[in-house]
């Protein structure tokens, strides 16, 4: 017969996986993922997965982590944030058309905050492919979600839009 965990597992294993994105900002990698694994231990949860994923890409651990993200989608597909960090791990590879098809996914993730990310390393990747008009177009998008955002302004500001 399968346990099912209980409300306080629950709650535990995420006060953990919160820790160790808390240990993360500190640049404490070891101490999150620890905290991580601690939580997988007790609840397997997507953003546990996702979250210890993207502590082992600290590390330079690219394969791992995209494995830790393809655990988090089968617990949960509709969380987008591990969609969006393979699609990093794959660009920072070098592997840009392997990433779209993933960034496209976080794209339209049901649960996924903040969700300006996949459209602005979309742009990135059109960009370093040379497609000017497609990077502008997932910049755009980007801040239609983030209006303020520094990353796309700075990206289209850089651009060389010409008008005929």
């Amino acid at each position: 017969m399968k346990k099912y965990p209980s409300i306080d597992d629950r709650e535990r294993a995420r006060q953990l996986w919160e820790r160790g994105v808390q240990h993360l900002m500190q640049g404490d990698i070891q101490s999150a993922i620890d905290s991580f694994n601690q939580s997988l231990a007790i609840y397997p949860t997507a953003e546990g997965y996702t979250y210890r994923g993207w502590a082992i890409s600290f590390l330079g651990q690219l394969e791992e982590a995209m494995e830790d993200c393809k655990k988090a989608i089968r617990v949960d597909p509709d969380f987008g944030n591990p969609y969006n960090d393979i699609g990093v791990y794959l660009m920072k590879m070098g592997d840009l058309d392997e990433a779209i098809p993933w960034l496209q996914k976080a794209k339209t993730a049901k649960r996924y905050e903040p969700k300006h990310f996949p459209f602005l390393n979309l742009g990135h990747i059109y960009m370093a492919k040379g497609d000017q008009m497609r990077a502008l177009d997932e910049y755009v998008h980007a801040l239609d979600l983030d209006p303020e955002n520094p990353i796309a302004l700075k990206a289209i500001a850089g651009m060389d839009l010409k008008v005929n």
